[in-house]
């Protein structure tokens, strides 16, 4: 069949008719599976067609749809008062009567008395760059497939696997909502599906599992993401639908989550067959991803003002948020500015599905691509005409294409003291990859260490976490080498006890702050805030601190790592370890104190960023950029035309 670009689908249902206005999603591209049958591993590119569209109803500003056309017309919409799923008619042996012939299940009734509030309001909390918000983001998603989960698609899909139809559906839904509230897309760019038997434990404990699973990705998932997701067949015991360590997207050892697919307030529904096994994807990638940068639980000023639908990083309402609350996308802004998620910043390169003119992404046998025509129209469209730059045209679109920006030219300012900013270079439309300092240099002013992109302190820490400064130093020498609940350095054995930290080590033990709030920004408050009062050097000392337990395990009341915590000395793991112990790289032209030659900075992929003026592996190579000269004569422009695309809108039959 032919999928148009842009198309529309007339819906009469519930006595009413609706119209589709569509047009291709080109940030979906999951194209390829893999599976795991007995004794052989084998590997599936599924390419071709895309028929995976989003948009809105006619008339309706507040409304959305996500579908696809890949068989039949199935997907989601709603009008803004009511949510409506869609589901070709099947027979009795699974197969499709009719693409045409649907059905259409009311899923929410969204009429509500209090007005939502935008999920984009400005908040005067924070100062942003402009980079930051206005530069596109992309995650680049991995999903995983249990064997249970395997087993549901079978069952009601016959002899298709999760990748053939339902994989892309949940690219629809969740990068709508990214896209419009938070500039970013999810690109997914690999799907794994486990059979006839799982590759590793699932157990009914999300921790646990959770853990298991990183590891598994770790050890055996060599295909490149900013995040993996594990999406179960199985039952959690948990209140929600998953778990994901928080703030670690971009990390190889962190950036993952799980999600069950009938947790416990639609099982009944979901297990008797009434809500089709791809309604878990596109329910739950929104949430599950944002697990990922996001640590807010909303909470009294910060709380979702929509009681029925709820907020995404909220467990309210019921089955979809459309909206990140205004805290929410403050805190996405804020992450970003302190360095977090920079691989987010990072366009993908390479798509898994053959190359398509449209889709944004320059590939084999193309000159450029600004994307569908409504991006083309918005940047781009004068200068690429059918993925062909137009006459004397060097680029279409790209933060490096005005005028074609010479190398030299800034074109992502740093967001912190560990971060470098990233500059064009001359050959390409494309803003560099973004990079950020390696792990160990010194920032603030020579008070912390970089490490994972963000500056380290205690200080910074308590602020953030508390609203104030780190309490003095005997603070920690005198409580946390007691080993008690009021200073220590982690929980004994088994969660038995509180471990003594070597005198070494106490600076990386439990958090102490010279002040702190009744509750902590982040996390959750386990039993009281500590609070001490200590008579020292002729001066009274408060240490105050609490743990702030995270969904993942992880308890923001301890020093983080890469904290400094003496001369050359930084914390891992509740141990104050030597700069040289963390066996961080170096880059070239790096000895005797001096990096890159002293023309450049060492970048955490171990590449010298060099100054200006300066070029070469080392950075040791004086290359002076010319002054640019002022062009003369009249400036040429390319052609123009206008594309008509036309629009295909079949009658579907209401259900009875």
């Amino acid at each position: 069949p032919v999928h148009l670009a842009q198309s529309c689908f007339q819906v009469e249902a519930f006595g009413h008719t609706f119209t589709l206005d569509l047009e291709l999603n080109q940030f979906v591209s999951p194209s390829k599976i893999i599976r795991y049958p007995i004794y052989l591993f084998l590997l599936y590119t599924l390419g071709g067609e895309h028929c995976y569209y989003q948009g809105r109803l006619r008339g309706l500003p507040e409304s959305w749809a996500a579908v696809s056309t890949c068989h039949g017309l199935c997907g989601m919409f709603s009008d803004g008062f009511f949510s409506y799923g869609i589901e070709p008619v099947h027979n009795g042996t699974n197969q499709v009567n009719s693409p045409w012939i649907t059905a259409v299940v009311l899923l929410i009734n969204q009429t509500r008395e209090q007005q939502v509030s935008g999920g984009l309001k400005r908040s005067k909390r924070f100062v942003r760059k402009p980079s930051v918000q206005t530069e596109t983001k992309y995650i680049e998603l991995m999903v995983v497939n249990d064997n249970e989960m395997l087993s549901m698609f079978s069952a009601r899909l016959a002899a298709q696997v999760p990748g053939q139809q339902s994989s892309r559906l949940m690219g629809i839904f969740g990068p709508q909502i990214y896209k419009e509230q938070l500039n970013t897309r999810i690109v997914l760019v690999a799907m794994e599906t486990w059979a006839p038997k799982n590759m590793m434990p699932v157990v009914e404990d999300p921790l646990i599992t959770l853990q298991n699973f990183m590891k598994y990705r770790k050890d055996n998932i060599k295909e490149q993401s900013d995040v993996v997701h594990l999406f179960s067949g199985r039952n959690f015991h948990s209140s929600r639908s998953g778990t994901a360590y928080t703030g670690g997207v971009c990390s190889l050892t962190r950036g993952g989550g799980i999600n069950e697919s009938c947790f416990s307030r639609r099982a009944a529904a979901c297990e008797a067959g009434y809500i089709p096994p791809w309604f878990t994807y596109i329910t739950f990638l929104p949430l599950s991803s944002a697990s990922s940068f996001l640590l807010l639980v909303l909470t009294g000023d910060c709380r979702c003002p929509d009681t029925w639908l709820g907020c995404i990083m909220e467990d309210t309402g019921y089955y979809l948020p459309r909206k990140f609350s205004r805290c929410s996308v403050d805190e996405y802004i804020q992450f970003l500015l302190q360095g977090g998620g920079s691989c987010l910043f990072n366009k993908p390169n390479k798509l898994l599905d053959p190359p398509e003119c449209g889709n944004g992404f320059v590939e084999p046998g193309e000159e450029c691509d600004c994307g569908s025509q409504v991006e083309c129209a918005r940047n781009g469209g004068a200068c690429c005409k059918k993925c062909t730059l137009t006459h004397d045209a060097m680029c279409s679109n790209g933060l490096c294409c005005s005028g074609c920006k010479r190398r030299g030219v800034v074109c992502r300012d740093a967001v912190n003291d560990c971060d470098i900013p990233e500059t064009c270079t001359g050959d390409s439309s494309q803003c560099p990859h973004n990079v950020h300092k390696l792990d160990g240099y010194m920032c603030d002013t020579s008070q912390g260490r970089c490490y994972g992109g963000r500056c380290r302190t205690r200080d910074g820490q308590c602020r953030g976490l508390w609203g104030y400064n780190s309490a003095d130093r005997f603070c920690y020498e005198k409580l946390n080498a007691e080993g008690t609940e009021k200073g220590n350095c982690g929980p004994g054995p088994e969660g038995q006890g509180w471990l003594q930290c070597n005198k070494p080590d106490v600076l990386c033990g439990f958090l102490f702050c010279a002040n702190v709030t009744t509750k902590p920004k982040f996390g959750d408050l386990q039993g009281e805030v500590t609070s001490f009062t200590l008579y020292h050097q002729n001066k009274y000392l408060d240490c105050r601190g609490g743990h702030a337990l995270l969904e993942d395990g992880s308890d923001l009341g301890y020093v983080e790592d890469g904290a400094p915590c003496g001369p050359n000395m930084m914390c891992l793991e509740r141990r104050c370890l030597p700069v040289a112990a963390f066996n961080l790289s170096t880059c070239a032209g790096s000895n005797s104190g001096r990096i890159c030659s002293d023309h450049g900075t060492c970048s955490n992929e171990v590449k010298c960023i060099c100054d200006r003026d300066y070029t070469g592996k080392d950075c040791s190579v004086f290359d002076p950029i010319p002054e640019p000269t002022v062009p003369t004569g009249p400036e040429k422009k390319g052609p123009s035309e206008t594309t008509h695309v036309s629009l295909f809108c079949p009658l579907l039959i209401s259900p009875s």
